[in-house]
């Protein structure tokens, strides 16, 4: 084999080939990235956990600090990650290797499942039990801003499905139109789930060490809110495309599967809301 033809067919074969040494195969750091960042948020929490009541073993700044560093890391490596998957080298490998790509979401979303599952068993667990548990005071969750936030992303789902539906059928604008409503309904969502954050922690006094209740809370909600948050970075980056014309009814790979993680994180919010919104408010 030629030197040509070797270069042609090791570039072929590597879609990232910029940032991993030759020889690795269909390789790139971003993975490693993204572990570090997720590792990193566990991290932030236990020494958030350190820092509170009579645990001061480190400074109180550090677990928030490390938190917001980790997640800003874990971010940009699912950036980067994705790049490499859906948009490097778009037009000659968008096309092709579709149903992979959909298969290896649906195998992701069932990681996310035992991921979300873990948590549930958890809150089940300590549910099962005397109720409230002993010592804690349950503050009111299911209000009208949990409902509003809940109607909002359910919404949201109807208007992806439809900027879908539009772009299938041809409908660019609408689709653009309709997308860009997402994201904004997305980032509506996040806002509403920081001031609920800021209502419980200073006025109602319920926060992550407010026993086991409140880890539990705050950890499933604060994950999910973490996956709304890459939802608004992938539909993000789908409205940018999208606005350079990069989609169209026989390419829509990546629309297709940042619609079924969409619909997953909204499925999610619904057995929340009944579980542990409304779940928690009703006697042991």
């Amino acid at each position: 084999m030629s030197g040509g033809e070797l270069e042609e067919r090791e570039h072929r074969h590597h879609p990232a080939t910029d940032d991993w040494p030759r020889g690795f195969g269909e390789a790139s750091w971003w993975p490693f990235v993204s572990a570090l960042g997720a590792a990193g948020l566990y991290a932030g929490a236990g020494l958030y956990v350190l820092s509170q009541g009579a645990n001061d073993y480190v400074p109180p700044m550090y677990g928030p600090i490390v938190f917001v560093v980790s997640t800003v890391v874990f971010l940009v490596g699912i950036y980067g990650w994705l790049y490499h998957g859906f948009v490097d080298h778009y037009w000659s490998r968008e096309a092709v290797g579709g149903t992979k790509l959909r298969w290896a979401m649906i195998l992701f979303l069932g990681t996310e499942v035992t991921t979300f599952g873990a948590g549930f068993v958890y809150y089940f667990f300590i549910r099962t039990g005397a109720w409230p548990p002993t010592g804690q005071t349950i503050p009111p969750l299911l209000n009208s801003l949990v409902l509003a936030n809940t109607l909002i992303l359910v919404v949201s789902s109807f208007t992806l499905h439809f900027a879908h539906t539009s772009l299938l059928g041809g409908n660019r604008r609408r689709f653009v139109g309709l997308l860009a409503l997402t994201v904004a309904l997305a980032v509506i969502f996040l806002g509403g789930q920081v001031f609920e954050y800021y209502e419980f922690i200073t006025h109602e006094g319920f926060t992550l060490t407010s026993g086991i209740f409140g880890s539990a809370f705050f950890g499933l909600t604060g994950l999910h809110g973490l996956h709304v948050t890459l939802g608004v970075v992938l539909m993000t980056i789908l409205l940018a495309r999208a606005l350079f014309g990069q989609y169209d009814a026989e390419r829509d790979t990546s629309v297709t599967t940042v619609s079924m993680y969409w619909h997953f994180v909204d499925a999610v919010w619904l057995f929340l809301v009944v579980s542990i919104y409304a779940g928690a408010t009703l006697a042991g």
